[in-house]
């Protein structure tokens, strides 16, 4: 299996090359040169099989040619070894046709979990592989920082540098990437938006010598291998339901949903994938007006979309656009120096007949939590209660509708209390953290600062 970049100035690369480069040369985003396909028939068999078992089926097609089975198959087992659902992302009704697919059950108690654990292992088999060490460097809205800290923390030969916005995280949030005990972490907090790290994230990427001399790479859902490994839910959910499904998936950088098309493209049947956003509709607004145009970020009570640049967007217009690189890349060239993307006509038609969207404000978001909460008596954190919203929006379901359910509540105490009158209980990974002392450092959203600040980390 080889891997193109969507602006198709890039050699193709392994996976292996993809895990450890995580951004393309050129400045796109990796994608399989050709898409590997299941039939009907064997996605039904999912159904009933250990959630591991399948990830191995599907990642397998991936990885060939740069891991063995054995090494994959043991790369899953570990990964997984520490969920607290044996199904790994359990699937459960919440009514009227109506489910939430929980993807928060990892270590950190968000849906990141389920691939960074995987690319955290796989990343350390290719690094020992090859040699050397390496340096990434993670732009975080809130729950990619303490996953990414969670899989890489205390590996040998890794700096794993997390920038995630000043005062924009939940205290949870901020604490679980804060407290972390590990000698190889470096927490930056950046005095500005997601989009201003993330803006950071792709500078440093731009400096080639730069990114070379550090050996530098992504664990963002920039990376291919978290697009690859978020895939393998929506085969399981299906495989589980018997029948297409309409999933919601609350969005910010576009990774969760995109990994929905992936599925689609190797032979999954669904019914529509639907963009949820929060008041940082970019996506709502690309999809419902055809013109995809960045704004000021703004704070919510679902801070992890707080989100106004959706990178894996240019992985959806690259397969709209019939894989049309020359067209990409200027477009994201355009985007890049104006903010503004008109889509295509045909472009926009092509992703209308996959996706709708939706947006909610932050009462719509509260009302969510309640509406779930008194109906069913379960607590949902205010990202999923985005999905839910935009469910709620879409009326009387004609197929099963799949809400994604991304973290856990009991990381977003005063949202949910603002909405049900109480705080979710607090689980026991988080038992005990408001206790634990923080190390990070509030920064500019300079690169050149960040830079030093790597280098300096490096040489300690």
């Amino acid at each position: 299996m080889m891997f193109i970049s969507t602006r198709g100035q890039a050699a193709p690369a392994s996976f292996s090359d993809v895990l450890l480069a995580g951004l393309a040369p050129d400045g796109g985003l990796y994608l399989p040169q050709s898409w590997p396909q299941f039939t009907a028939s064997e996605i039904a068999a999912f159904k009933g099989m250990r959630y591991q078992d399948v990830a191995f089926i599907v990642l397998s097609k991936f990885t060939a040619g740069s891991f063995s089975d054995a090494e994959l198959r043991a790369a899953i087992e570990a990964a997984y070894a520490d969920f607290d659902a044996p199904e790994i992302a359990p699937l459960v009704e919440i009514g009227e046709g109506r489910y939430l697919l929980e993807l928060f059950h990892g270590p950190t108690l968000a849906f990141k979990d389920i691939a960074l654990q995987i690319l955290g292992q796989l990343f350390s088999r290719a690094l020992a592989k090859r040699g050397g060490r390496a340096t990434v460097v993670a732009a975080t809205s809130g729950d990619t920082g303490s996953a990414a800290i969670a899989a890489l923390g205390g590996l040998p030969n890794i700096l794993t540098v997390v920038l995630h916005p000043h005062q924009r995280v939940s205290d949870v949030q901020r604490r679980q990437m804060t407290t972390s005990p590990h000698a190889n972490v470096a927490n930056l907090a950046i005095t500005g938006s997601f989009d201003d790290a993330q803006g950071i994230v792709k500078t440093l990427f731009a400096d080639k010598a730069y990114a070379e001399k550090i050996s530098l790479t992504a664990v963002n859902s920039i990376n291919f291998a978290r697009i690859a490994a978020q895939c393998v839910y929506y085969f399981t959910a299906t495989a589980q339901l018997g029948k297409p499904a309409t999933f919601v998936v609350p969005t910010g950088n576009f990774g969760d949903i995109f990994a929905g098309e992936a599925a689609e493209r190797m032979g999954l049947s669904a019914a529509r994938l639907v963009i949820a956003t929060n008041a940082n509709d970019i996506m709502a607004r690309a999809l419902n007006d055809g013109v995809y145009a960045s704004g000021a970020a703004h704070a919510t009570l679902s801070p992890s979309m707080d989100i106004q640049v959706a990178s894996n967007f240019e992985r959806a217009l690259f397969e709209a656009s019939g894989r049309d690189a020359d067209w990409t890349s200027a477009a994201m060239s355009d985007f890049a120096s104006t903010r503004k993307l008109v889509l295509p006509a045909p472009v926009l038609e092509k992703l209308r007949a996959r996706y709708s969207a939706f947006a909610s404000d932050d009462a719509e978001t509260r009302a969510a939590i309640a509406a779930v909460y008194k109906q069913t008596g379960r607590i949902i954190d205010p990202h999923t209660a985005v999905g839910v919203a935009a469910a709620i929006k879409m009326g009387k379901p004609l197929s099963p509708v799949v809400v994604l359910s991304t973290a856990h509540p009991a990381k977003f105490p005063d949202a949910v209390a603002a909405a049900i009158g109480q705080a979710p209980p607090v689980p026991a990974r988080l038992a005990g953290l408001e206790q634990r002392v923080e190390n990070y450092e509030v920064c500019a959203p300079d690169p050149s600062l960040i830079k030093r600040i790597i280098s300096s980390k490096l040489a300690a």
